[in-house]
C-alpha cells in the first residue's frame, strides 16, 4: 500500500502547524523524517503534495484531497484502536437486547441512555419481540440479553435467568362494542361469538405461541401491542390488555374492563442470556443485567 497510517499522520501535522519543523516538533520527530516521509508519498504516487514555494507549506489540490479523504481513515483509525482498548478490558464490542412488545420502548431507552453515560463504546442493538420470539432471538443468536421473556425456555439449557416481575391482565373491550353491556362476569361462550385481537408470535424457528384465545373464535392478528390496543379501542375485537393499561383506558373512557368467568393469570417476566451460573458475563452484559434487577418494574406502565 503506497499511502500509510504514519504518511497521513504527517500531511496532516503539516497542514495544521503550517511548516514541517512544526510538524516534526509535535509527532517527536526529527524534520527530515517529515520530510522523507512526505518526498517518498509524493514519489508513488507520482503527485506533488506540497506547494514549497512560499514561506508556509500549502497543499495542492491533489494533496488537499488526500488529506481530506486521509482525516477519515485517521479518525476511523483511533476510533478502533480505542475500541480495541476497550474490548481488551471487558468491554463488548456490541450488545444486541430484545425487549418483550408488551415493555414500553421508552423503558429500554432510558435505560440505553444510562448506558451510554458509561462511555464504554459498545454498540447497542435494540428489537423488540412478542410471545416466545425472545427465546427465540437467543436461541438463533439474534440478541445476547431479552428482556420480559417468559421463564419456560427452551430444552436444553444454556440459559440464565433473572426474575423482573410479574403483569396483571384485563379484558377490555370498546365502549360501544356489543359486550361492553353484557352482565358480568363473562363466560366463554359469551365471549366467543365476539372476533379477538391477537399479536401475532415473533419467533423464527421455535414454535409460535398465543395466550387468551378461545377455540373457534375469529381473530383478528396485528403486529405489535400497539396495534393491539388501538384495534381494540376502535372496537375491531376484544382481548386481555395489561391491567395497568386497561385502567388507564378505562379511566379515559377509550375501553371498559369487563370481568370474566375464567380470568387470565399474571404472567411473571424475566430477562435471560445465554451461558451457565458460573459463567462470568461482559462488562455491558453485567451493566444491563444489574441495571434490570434494581428497576421498580411494579411502576412501569406496559404499552
Amino acid at each position: 500500500m503506497k499511502i500509510s497510517i504514519d504518511a497521513l499522520m504527517a500531511l496532516d501535522a503539516i497542514d495544521r502547524k503550517g511548516s514541517f519543523a512544526a510538524a516534526a516538533h509535535e509527532l517527536h520527530r526529527v524534520p527530515s523524517a517529515v520530510t522523507y516521509t512526505v518526498q517518498k508519498l509524493e514519489e508513488d504516487l507520482d503527485v506533488l503534495l506540497f506547494d514549497r514555494r512560499g514561506h508556509r507549506a500549502k497543499l495542492t489540490a491533489a494533496g488537499r484531497e488526500l488529506l481530506n479523504e486521509g482525516r477519515h481513515i485517521l479518525r476511523a483509525t483511533g476510533e478502533l484502536e480505542a475500541h480495541v482498548k476497550r474490548v481488551a478490558t471487558g468491554w463488548e464490542a456490541e450488545l444486541r437486547i430484545g425487549y418483550d412488545d408488551i415493555i414500553p420502548l421508552r423503558v429500554i431507552l432510558d435505560l440505553a441512555q444510562d448506558f451510554h453515560r458509561q462511555d464504554c463504546g459498545t454498540r447497542l442493538r435494540i428489537h423488540a419481540e412478542v410471545f416466545g420470539g425472545g427465546w427465540d432471538a437467543l436461541v438463533s443468536n439474534r440478541a445476547d440479553l431479552v428482556i420480559g421473556t417468559s421463564d419456560d425456555g427452551p430444552a436444553g439449557g444454556g440459559y440464565v435467568t433473572r426474575r423482573l416481575g410479574e403483569v396483571a391482565w384485563s379484558f377490555c373491550v370498546a365502549p360501544d362494542h356489543p359486550l361492553a353491556h353484557a352482565p358480568e362476569p363473562l363466560s366463554e361462550e359469551d365471549i366467543v361469538g365476539h372476533r379477538a385481537v391477537a399479536v401475532a408470535d415473533s419467533s423464527r424457528n421455535l414454535p409460535p405461541r398465543t395466550a387468551g384465545l378461545l377455540t373457534g373464535q375469529e381473530i383478528l392478528t396485528v403486529h405489535s401491542m400497539a396495534a393491539k390496543l388501538l384495534a381494540q379501542q376502535m372496537g375491531l375485537g376484544v382481548g386481555h390488555l395489561a391491567s395497568a393499561v386497561a385502567e388507564r383506558e378505562a379511566a379515559a373512557g377509550r375501553l371498559v374492563i369487563k370481568q370474566t368467568a375464567q380470568p387470565r393469570g399474571n404472567a411473571v417476566f424475566h430477562a435471560a442470556w445465554r451461558g451457565g451460573r458460573t459463567q462470568r458475563p461482559g462488562r455491558a452484559l453485567a451493566w444491563w443485567i444489574k441495571r434490570l434487577e434494581e428497576k421498580n418494574w411494579a411502576t412501569e406502565v406496559m404499552v
